[in-house]
C-alpha cells in the first residue's frame, strides 16, 4: 500500500546512503537488483549534511543503538522523514532515544496517513 502511494506521487520515499550500503550487502542478486531499481525509480535522494548525520548516528550508537540502525535513524531525522520499520526492537530503541522522527510500523504509518 505504501509503495503504491509512493508510485502515485502521494508519498515521498527518501533514500539515504545507508539504504545503498545495506542493500549492496544482500547476497541474493535478484533481490538486490530489485531493491536498488525500486529505490532508483521511486526514491528521492536529498542532500544531507553528512558530518551532522554522522555526529547524530554516533550519539545514537552511544545510547545503545547498533551502528546500522543509528545511521538509518539519523538519516531519517536529518531528512525530516518518517521512519518506517518492521523491527519491533528497533522501534523500542527509537522511542527510548527520543527520536525527532515519527517511528512506527508500516501498518501504523498507513493508519497515520489514512492510506486506503
Amino acid at each position: 500500500m505504501i509503495l503504491s502511494h509512493v508510485r502515485a506521487g502521494d508519498l515521498t520515499l527518501v533514500v539515504s546512503p545507508a539504504h545503498q550500503v545495506e542493500i549492496s550487502a544482500i547476497a541474493d542478486a535478484t533481490e538486490r537488483v530489485h531493491l536498488l531499481t525500486l529505490l532508483q525509480q521511486s526514491g528521492v535522494k536529498p542532500a544531507f549534511d553528512l558530518p551532522r548525520v554522522r555526529q547524530r548516528a554516533e550519539a545514537l550508537t552511544a545510547q545503545g543503538c547498533g551502528p546500522a540502525d543509528a545511521a538509518r535513524l539519523a538519516f531519517a531525522e536529518a531528512a525530516g522523514a518518517d521512519f518506517v520499520t518492521c523491527d519491533d526492537r528497533l522501534l523500542r530503541q527509537c522511542r527510548r532515544v527520543g527520536s525527532s522522527a515519527w517511528c512506527g510500523t508500516p501498518l501504523a504509518f498507513c493508519d497515520k496517513e489514512e492510506l486506503v
